[in-house]
């Protein structure tokens, strides 16, 4: 593989460590962006791994919402990968604020840099399953098995499932700006329930707090029959740069594997670690959960359309475009759970 110029936005996050550390492994010279580049401490981890991998890291400043802050990082780049945009799962607040507009307008902001460029070949996009379905019903109403690439999320709004709605903007505006050019291409990378080792000990990703209650017992007494497609963080930095650096990459990627629910993970970690853990070991009825639903943070429209609907992925096309091999869900949820023990976090 050539070595290349990356630029990757949002750098010190869940996902893109685990893109930068790869990068860096392979020897490229990868430029991340930062809020703060003064607060060393949210990035060390990715200076440490430059300082012993053949690649060479290269640290910039840039905010979603200031327009032309990304143009110095992408400048001269040979690829972009756009990682950074807003995640939180309540519909609660100034959802516009705080998602739509850092999720679209940062997405609009970045590509503008690019588009003052002339090295620019391609842009991999972070988008998520949540811009292909809104709702597990969403399958069902559509007669639908499972999703796949072809399919556009239809069933959020503002006022639901926000975060989802957010994804799909931002992805729809990035198709746009692409067709609008012909300098650079456009792949877009769609994850679904994040797990797998962090390289850091931040815990403020929606996932790795997830997998903590779990093992905390936050869901001792039972766990909702409430399905997701789960993606290994390793899987989805692998598709990234896969998607790349591989010339006849185009599209849409989904980059998932198994399906299961939350006490699919407690059985996986229970088989383990016997007795260890406070994991959930029997699923809560519907009813019970739309009772609990305000207090739980969910809304009851959220449970109605998707507690009890099964959901799986087609990830056909990330298999024979991109050559990808997935870990098994066993290998990431118990990877994850060495991590969280090694890090003194449970």
């Amino acid at each position: 593989m050539k070595k290349a110029i990356v630029t990757v936005t949002g750098g010190t996050g869940y996902i893109a460590s685990w893109i930068v550390n790869d990068l860096l492994q392979q020897g490229h010279n990868v430029r991340i962006t930062v809020r703060d580049k003064v607060n060393t401490e949210k990035y060390q981890h990715l200076l440490d791994i430059a300082e012993k991998s053949s690649g060479t890291l290269s640290v910039y400043e840039a905010d979603l919402l200031t327009n032309g802050s990304f143009y110095e990082s992408v400048n001269g780049a040979d690829y972009v990968m756009h990682t950074a945009s807003p995640f939180f799962l309540d519909d609660k607040g100034d959802t516009q604020a705080k998602l739509i507009n850092p999720a679209v307008n940062g997405t609009k902001n970045l590509l503008e840099s690019v588009d003052r460029t002339s090295s620019v070949k391609r842009v991999v996009l972070t988008s998520s399953i949540a811009a292909i379905y809104g709702d597990n019903i969403d399958l069902y109403n559509k007669n639908l098995e499972t999703i796949d690439e072809s399919i556009w999320n239809e069933s959020s709004s503002l006022t639901h499932n926000a975060y989802s709605f957010s994804k799909t903007l931002a992805e729809k505006a990035a198709w746009e700006m692409a067709e609008k050019q012909n300098v650079w291409d456009l792949v877009t990378i769609h994850p679904g329930f994040v797990l797998g080792p962090s390289l850091t000990k931040r815990i403020d990703s929606t996932s790795i707090n997830t997998l903590l209650r779990i093992l905390k017992g936050d869901l001792k007494s039972g766990a909702p029959d409430l399905e997701f497609i789960f993606s290994d963080v390793r899987d989805i930095s692998k598709g990234h740069i896969l998607a790349a650096f591989e010339p006849k990459a185009k599209g849409r990627y989904i980059i998932a594997n198994e399906s299961g629910n939350l006490l699919s993970l407690g059985k996986i970690i229970e088989k383990e670690y016997p007795q260890t853990y406070n994991v959930p070991k029997k699923q809560i009825p519907k009813w019970f959960v739309w009772i609990l639903a305000p207090a739980i943070g969910f809304t009851r429209k959220y449970v109605k359309n998707n507690i009890g609907f099964p959901l799986k992925a087609n990830n056909s096309r990330s298999i024979k475009e991109l050559k990808i091999k997935y870990n098994s869900l066993e290998k990431t949820v118990l990877d994850h759970v060495e991590q969280l023990k090694r890090d003194n976090l449970i």
